[in-house]
């Protein structure tokens, strides 16, 4: 793993409890060391603040996308808008936790980016890891409400149109894709896509349903993701 925190006391004990609980971490401060290392010994999974001198986070990340790394990004950040958060899946993080944060949640979150790209069977490093998903069948495509996802190649259409999304956003979108025309709880989205539920004052699953729906809405087309207040979401055509 890839710890890069300008902020020294933060940086020194995400280390120390992360060491803890079994992974191994290279500590950067800024966002060249983070670049430099990831080039040199490139991480299955990235920490990174947003908030850094010189390079950012968020441009560390725009990097290693455009380079086509696809290792699982952890953003951490004081930014609490939704504008700010948007932002960082737009570079191209997978997912993010905001400051103050309880460690609890880093660990839980980053069992999930790893449980999403670890082998099945193979634990997704550090104590605690739930078993991994079971494994796509290869060259098997799931489609719905005009919606066609590849899921070996991991690429997907709107019609003719492919979109750009990260790995949160697939897999959300097969999610509901799977279970089109079904209102999925806000529960059962935490748990199948994060492996932990955050509870009803996260922000998190709006943001990226959110996000989802910018990249999928077309001039003159129906809207596909609907919200049922009070319950969660759902796919389908009007």
């Amino acid at each position: 793993m890839l710890l890069a925190e300008d902020d020294r006391a933060i940086r020194h004990a995400l280390e120390r409890a992360l060491t803890l609980e079994g992974y191994e971490v290279t500590a950067v401060a800024d966002g060249v060391e983070a670049l430099a290392q990831a080039h040199k010994t490139p991480p299955d999974v990235l920490v990174l603040d947003v908030m850094m001198p010189g390079i950012d986070g968020l441009q560390v990340c725009r990097v290693l996308r455009a380079e086509g790394d696809r290792t699982p990004i952890l953003m951490l950040t004081a930014l609490v808008e939704t504008a700010d958060r948007i932002a960082g899946l737009d570079a191209g993080a997978d997912d993010y936790v905001v400051k103050p944060f309880d460690v609890e949640e880093v660990f839980a979150r980053l069992r999930a980016l790893l449980r999403r790209t670890s082998p099945v069977g193979v634990g997704a490093g550090g104590a605690g890891d739930a078993p991994a998903k079971e494994p796509h069948i290869p060259d098997r495509q799931v489609e719905a409400a005009g919606i066609r996802m590849d899921l070996q190649a991991r690429r997907v259409w709107r019609g003719t149109r492919e979109l750009e999304l990260t790995r949160t956003e697939f897999e959300l979108l097969e999610l509901l894709v799977r279970n089109a025309g079904i209102v999925l709880d806000h529960s059962t989205i935490y748990d199948r896509i994060w492996g932990y539920d955050f509870g009803p004052g996260s922000k998190n699953l709006a943001v990226y349903v959110g996000y989802l729906r910018r990249k999928l809405d077309e001039p003159g087309a129906s809207q596909l993701i609907h919200t049922v207040r009070g319950v969660g979401y759902v796919l389908r055509e009007d």
